[in-house]
């Protein structure tokens, strides 16, 4: 699910600016592609799409899972000069300053998480 967030939540991102509908945009992608590029119950299926539509418009949200995904994209935030503030995170683990030091020398380095599966 995580990567699936991972993938749709900023690819209809139109810049790096303010782009308050990017969330929803990317939602509606993973919504068109649902059925032939993966597949997920309608339950699963709704809660990425509510990761995608709210990643910048919530600060948390009841499911973990989509706390989880929020948590993803707030730590890699250092890739855009950005400080992680752990008061936007969402998990205990996120918000443990060692997770936080992790990520944030990832998100700079540009590293990225190895995927187990490869889009066509």
């Amino acid at each position: 699910m995580v990567e699936l967030f991972a993938l749709f939540h900023d690819s209809r991102r139109l810049h790096e600016d303010a782009d308050p509908e990017h969330g929803p945009r990317g939602a509606e992608l993973a919504a068109q592609l649902h059925g032939s590029l993966f597949h997920l119950d309608p339950a699963q299926l709704e809660v990425l799409l509510t990761a995608c539509r709210l990643h910048t418009a919530a600060r948390s949200q009841d499911n973990l899972t989509v706390q989880t995904c929020f948590d993803a994209d707030r730590l890699d935030l250092t890739c855009l000069g950005k400080v992680v503030d752990p008061q936007y995170l969402c998990t205990i683990a996120a918000k443990d300053p060692a997770t936080i030091t992790w990520a944030s020398e990832r998100s700079m380095a540009g590293l990225i998480a190895d995927t187990r599966w490869v889009l066509p």
